[in-house]
């Protein structure tokens, strides 16, 4: 393991979101590294309400100064698109902690660089994924930099301790010790994890006021369907209702929706990169819907054999993604491969909402491979139907000649 010689650091930038890893951590850098000049990084991704009260808290609780970062625009368009055109998901989860990660730490990165800081520092856990990916970040942007991880270091062994140390050192925290999930909130989506959650017997109270922040249960949504349109050219989403939007607004708008109407709920036992398997609870009501339309215009539009290809890329994109992995060749070789079979996923789809259930509801696109006039059942005069025989004798010949040796063979050694 590499030691970082404390001597030697005098000034920090810290990932800073407010919470209580994090708040704690600025009074802990300067007892354990010199009484260090603590600079503290928020990335805003998308988590407005707990950017509020941010600069205050993080001055009073000793940093120099407090940088916020609006990286909602590229968060969408260089991270989350992407991962929507290629359809990863990890073990059915949208990726909303994993994508948010990478630009979070690139520019974190970028800070310390021009702060002339002597080390970067991270609020993740040891039992976590988050430390890898933004210390995989941080490599690609910041390759000499050393990185300070307090939960590989600290005393401290539970979030009960860390409410202790906030308390003592006069740390002010919103949360209390009966409802301290861990929590990552961000555009995309907001994961919950913790308490109750633990115990994988236990159902997630959904119905509970408070529990869920994005939306509602599906129980409490509302008795009649709610209809919506998403318009895509080469695969990036480009109107919501006959808007023209940017894919950030839109998804912003879908989140509205969807959460009204129950939708993006997801309850999973995943296995993390660590080793371990943890239970998560995500909300990611207008993710959910555009993963779900766009894929149902790539019905239409993408030949058989580029489909399937791509569903089976789309798992490896998907673990590079989760596993930290954004900057790296073959993530980016995977993108282009991703972007050429765009090129034709143009058109419009129409989705019922109804109840947590997203149903199609029609698709058109002037790219579409789908042809009525052949698929009918009707008559046509485009489809020969005699055809089929030869073609079906040919793909059964390998089938055909196993069977009769087989049959060969049993009639000889009898």
């Amino acid at each position: 393991m590499h030691i970082i010689d404390k001597s030697k650091i005098h000034k920090v930038v810290l990932a800073y979101s407010g919470g209580l890893d994090t708040s704690i951590i600025i009074p802990w850098l300067k007892e354990n590294y010199n009484n260090c000049e603590v600079i503290a990084v928020s990335g805003n991704v998308g988590q407005a309400d707990e950017l509020e009260g941010l600069e205050e808290k993080a001055l009073k609780t000793g940093a120099s100064k407090l940088y916020v970062e609006d990286l909602t625009d590229e968060f969408v368009n260089e991270y989350v698109i992407p991962a929507v055109k290629a359809g990863a998901m990890y073990e059915d989860y949208l990726l909303g902690t994993s994508l948010a990660r990478p630009p979070i730490a690139k520019r974190l990165a970028q800070i310390a660089l021009a702060e002339g800081a002597d080390a970067i520092c991270h609020g993740c856990t040891g039992k976590g994924n988050d430390q890898v990916r933004f210390e995989l970040a941080i490599k690609a942007f910041a390759p000499d930099m050393p990185i300070i991880a307090p939960w590989r270091e600290w005393d401290i062994k539970s979030r009960e301790e860390e409410i202790e140390y906030a308390e003592k050192h006069h740390v002010p925290l919103k949360i209390n010790r009966e409802t301290n999930y861990s929590k990552d909130k961000n555009l995309w989506h907001l994961s919950h994890e913790g308490l109750d959650l633990e115990d994988a017997g236990n159902e997630p109270q959904y119905e509970k006021k408070g529990f869920l922040e994005m939306g509602v249960s599906p129980i409490d949504a509302p008795d009649k369907p709610t209809y919506i349109t998403l318009e895509f050219e080469q695969g990036i989403p480009v109107k919501f209702n006959d808007q023209k939007m940017s894919p950030k607004d839109i998804i912003l708008a879908l989140n509205k929706v969807g959460g009204e109407n129950g939708i993006g709920l997801l309850d999973i036992v995943e296995n993390r990169l660590v080793g371990m398997k943890c239970r998560g609870v995500y909300e990611t009501p207008g993710g959910s819907i555009l993963y779900f339309a766009h894929n149902y215009l790539e019905t239409l539009c993408l030949d058989k054999m580029t489909m399937h290809k791509k569903q089976e890329l789309a798992i490896t994109f998907a673990e590079l993604t989760y596993n930290g992995q954004w900057y790296t060749p073959l993530r980016e070789a995977l993108s282009a491969f991703v972007d050429k079979t765009q090129e034709t996923v143009t058109g419009k789809v129409r989705i019922k909402l109804y109840k947590g259930n997203m149903i199609k509801a029609g698709a058109w696109s002037d790219w579409s491979l789908y042809s009525e006039e052949i698929a009918t059942f009707g008559e046509d005069h485009v489809y020969d139907q005699s055809d089929s025989a030869g073609f079906i004798n040919l793909y059964g010949l390998p089938i055909k000649v196993a069977a009769q040796v087989k049959a060969k063979n049993e009639k000889n050694n009898k």
